[in-house]
């Protein structure tokens, strides 16, 4: 006779490997979207917008997109829900404030030549969110997964040599994303209704921005249809990763994000060589050895998911 109790617990196991396969997957398309970002903001710079505009529309456009994927999906109850609890908002308002700040420096940097550094920012975030899940999480870090710590932190070390001075962008853009994610760990509200409520934040700010620089003639909207439709789409351009992000952070294993992570930096590497910027042969050791420190995680990983599989 077969176990019933067996049955339900393979079945149970089925459906968790499935949901797993479906935050890897989401994580995946997020990351993918993060790292190709560069284009559109390189094509507004082009266009003349500075970072401020870029920052300020980039709020301003994220609130419509946000509300309406939070009602399109049946999220209203759980956005008013969150709306009554001030110390949520507040979390909320200190993950908007973190993001937003990445946001100047990070598109500062896209459109001064500096999307290597930036992609190496983003290689380093994924290492803080692995320390971070070990130390506040509890989660379990080998040998493996401290041997690419290792090579990560050898690779910032030499980068900082090739530059001349430490990494500045590089490290406040993988902080204020690792606070961002921390925090948004923590908060008691849905995915999508408090990245909603995180626009909604940041509109308004975002709006007053960009008054002040169309009053100073500094803003691009409005000066023909196609840089006021290019710059419209860095609403759906933000909420689009970040909805997914959120999501997925919430069913993941940070050490696991971590990885995924490492898919945005080297688009992000990528559309920097592509566009000409100098890679020194120093700066290039640097990179070899953070892209070391994600095969072995790599390996890791992959280790791990086949002990699992075989315990299954």
């Amino acid at each position: 006779m077969t176990d019933p109790a067996a049955g339900k617990r393979s079945r149970a196991t089925l459906v968790e490997g499935a949901q797993a396969r479906q935050a890897i997957i989401v994580g995946v398309v997020c990351y993918l979207l993060w790292g190709a970002t560069p284009l559109l903001f390189m094509a507004l710079g082009r266009a003349g917008a500075n970072e401020w505009e870029i920052v300020g529309q980039r709020a301003m456009w994220s609130a419509p997109w946000a509300l309406l994927l939070v009602f399109i999906m049946g999220q209203g109850p759980e956005l008013s829900r969150i709306l009554r609890q001030p110390r949520t908002v507040g979390l909320l308002a200190l993950s908007a404030a973190s993001v937003s700040s990445g946001w100047v420096v990070f598109v500062w940097a896209v459109n001064h030549g500096r999307n290597l550094e930036s992609s190496l920012g983003y290689y380093i975030n994924p290492l803080m969110n692995m320390a971070a899940g070990a130390v506040l999480f509890r989660e379990r870090i080998d040998r493996i997964g401290m041997v690419a710590i290792a090579l990560a932190t050898v690779g910032v070390v030499v980068q900082t040599v090739a530059l001349g001075h430490p990494p500045v962008v590089a490290l406040f853009l993988a902080t204020t994303f690792w606070i961002y994610g921390l925090i948004r760990r923590q908060v008691d509200a849905d995915a999508l209704a408090g990245l909603c409520v995180e626009c909604l934040l940041l509109a308004g700010p975002g709006l007053a921005l960009v008054l002040w620089l169309q009053f100073h003639g500094q803003g691009i909207f409005g000066s023909g249809l196609s840089p006021s439709l290019l710059i419209s789409l860095t609403g759906p351009a933000t909420v689009a990763p970040l909805a997914l992000f959120s999501w997925t952070a919430r069913r993941l294993p940070f050490s696991t994000i971590g990885f995924i992570q490492f898919l945005s930096p080297t688009v992000s590497f990528i559309i920097g060589v592509a566009v000409g910027e100098r890679l020194s042969p120093l700066g290039m050791l640097s990179f070899v050895f953070i892209w070391a420190g994600a095969v072995v995680f790599a390996f890791g990983a992959w280790r791990a998911s086949r002990r699992i599989q075989r315990a299954e």
